[in-house]
């Protein structure tokens, strides 16, 4: 809808459901904050030690620090382009309507499966009580979930759904006590483990501080790191239903970022340092606690005495990952929203719900459940790679719109952007690398696959598809990206099926390199000015000053 079309819409009288304005600041935080505190804090910290030892703890610095840089281009974004479902949106205003397209299809791949996948933690976790394990098992030996696991996992789902039919304000007051919650869970845990038991021995145990080399800092990264602390993009993805977008959707991205990072830092020094010496030495950091893989802070509560915070965490197994499964099964709606295809994924409820969309997260995630696949740390895996993916658009894009849209006023600009930009996409590919070739070439078949679903609704004439507006030639970039990104991965030494000839330690730069010179090219290929100031004003100023109708759908 152009924004002349809505102000005559809202001068007759009539309006069509729109999205609801309602979220506050504080609100924002708790939807970033929320996302980033989920399974990750119960099973990061083990997983990042298997891989890395003590020092695991730099490899939480690192990732910080690259999530940190992509958080505040994603800050500058979301103020300046406040729209629903905005990874969607940012690459489709500079790039035009076939690079959004596969950046929102990207972004959605990432997030759909997380709702799924946050409740089989939450079931993994909590069948570690013994109880549970053998009277009611959630859980098979395989790690697969059990006939009841699945009923209890779908139950979940439809709950998930439930809360979000009630529009952007019942979802985020919902989950402001869920927030509040599980922060204050792992900070206790952070105390009590180092006051109970702490063994500073046990970072130099088996092999040294970094016992697995550089290797095995940078592998932990895509192994349950990045994870952990990725979610700070929820804000800009609700900015589109934010009370004052400009002002708060950058500092709630900038504020969950933040104190993400500091807790995640924190719960692996409790984790590391709580471990018993003797099993680490006899077990090594492939098994370094025994039994309790399943529930890593459970079982240490119980071993330093503390049995009341074993149980507290049991109960947290429960909140903390279903406390953002809440969230993506509401973000997600709005990715596929934002996509509008097809047509009917862009009706909205008289609550301003997308609700077919919301629908249809539900029953991905559900059929997610009930697909026998890989355990939490291979699926981990994928969805890092795909995340990884989805955060390279949003420095190419900010990049070209800061040429392309120079009018637009910007509540949050990101610091030396000449230098921050491509570097938060180096950030963003060396993450790809690092998850392996395995990982690589399978999520560029997947981006394959959204392509072609887009060349066949625009053969099928979708009524949100404009040919006129897809601008081929400013997406030329992507395939060379991906491909040149699949050959390294099959040249370099991480993952499973790959060749290990690139020199160790080299490889990164040659990713940086090569990440550097595709930033430029893409940034070239970017649309003109005209064409970028028409698409921004057909979505960006209806929403802001007609506010009467929904926001504008990706037309591609």
């Amino acid at each position: 809808m152009s924004t002349s079309a809505a102000s005559r819409e809202a001068s007759s009288g009539t309006s069509s459901p729109a999205l609801k304005r309602t979220v506050g600041f504080w609100g924002l935080t708790f939807v970033s904050l929320g996302s980033i505190i989920g399974s990750g804090w119960l099973l990061g910290a083990l997983t990042a030690a298997k891989f890395a030892g003590g020092s695991a703890l730099i490899s939480w610095v690192i990732a910080a620090i690259m999530l940190m840089v992509l958080a505040l281009i994603h800050a500058d974004l979301g103020g300046a382009y406040p729209v629903a479902g905005g990874t969607a949106r940012y690459p489709h205003y500079a790039f035009g309507g076939f690079a959004g397209f596969t950046a929102g299809w990207v972004t959605y791949l990432q997030a759909v499966f997380i709702a799924p996948l946050e409740v089989e933690a939450s079931l993994s976790y909590v069948n570690s009580v013994g109880s549970i394990s053998t009277d009611f098992p959630l859980i098979n030996v395989d790690g697969t979930l059990t006939g009841q696991g699945i009923v209890v996992g779908i139950l979940a789902m439809l709950l998930f759904t439930f809360v979000n039919l009630g529009g952007a304000r019942w979802m985020s007051d919902s989950n402001t006590g869920i927030v509040i919650w599980k922060t204050l869970v792992p900070i206790l845990t952070i105390v009590v483990l180092i006051t109970l038991s702490f063994h500073a021995q046990n970072f130099t145990a088996n092999g040294g501080f970094a016992p697995f080399g550089f290797h095995g800092i940078f592998a932990a990264l895509p192994a349950g790191v990045v994870f952990a602390l990725q979610g700070f993009e929820q804000a800009s993805q609700m900015a589109g239903e934010a009370k004052n977008p400009k002002k708060d959707v950058a500092r709630a991205i900038i504020l969950a970022m933040g104190i993400g990072a500091l807790l995640y830092l924190l719960l692996e020094v409790a984790f590391v340092g709580s471990l018993d010496p003797a099993t680490l030495i006899q077990n090594g950091w492939s098994n370094p606690i025994g039994e309790g893989d399943y529930g890593p802070y459970y079982t240490l509560a119980l071993s330093a005495g503390a049995g009341w915070l074993a149980a507290v965490l049991i109960i947290d197994a429960v909140i903390s990952p279903g406390g953002t499964g809440l969230i993506y099964v509401g973000t997600t709606a709005r990715i596929s929203y934002a996509l509008g295809l097809p047509d009917r994924l862009t009706r909205l409820s008289a609550r301003g719900v997308p609700v077919w969309s919301l629908a249809l997260a539900s029953l991905l995630g559900i059929g997610a459940l009930l697909v026998p696949g890989s355990g939490w740390l291979q699926l981990v895996g994928y969805i890092t790679g795909a995340t990884a993916i989805m955060y390279a658009f949003a420095p190419i894009s900010l990049a070209a719109l800061r040429k392309a849209d120079q009018k637009r006023h910007h509540p949050y600009r990101v610091p030396a952007p000449m230098f921050i930009l491509p570097l938060g996409f180096v950030f963003a590919n060396l993450i790809i690398y690092w998850g392996g070739f395995d990982a690589t070439w399978r999520l560029s078949v997947a981006v394959l696959v959204g392509q072609v679903l887009f060349v066949i609704a625009a053969l099928v004439k979708a009524k949100n598809v404009n040919l006129a507006k897809a601008r081929w030639q400013s997406a030329l970039w992507i395939w060379p990206w991906l491909v040149g990104m699949c050959i390294i991965g099959y040249l370099g030494d991480f993952g499973t099926t790959q060749l290990n000839v690139l020199p160790a330690d080299w490889d990164t730069l040659i990713v940086a390199a090569f990440a550097v010179a595709v930033f430029y090219w893409a940034v070239s290929r970017r649309m003109s000015s005209a064409d970028v100031e028409s698409q921004v004003a057909e979505d960006i100023e209806h929403e802001e000053e007609a506010e009467a109708g929904r926001p504008a759908v990706l037309p591609a």
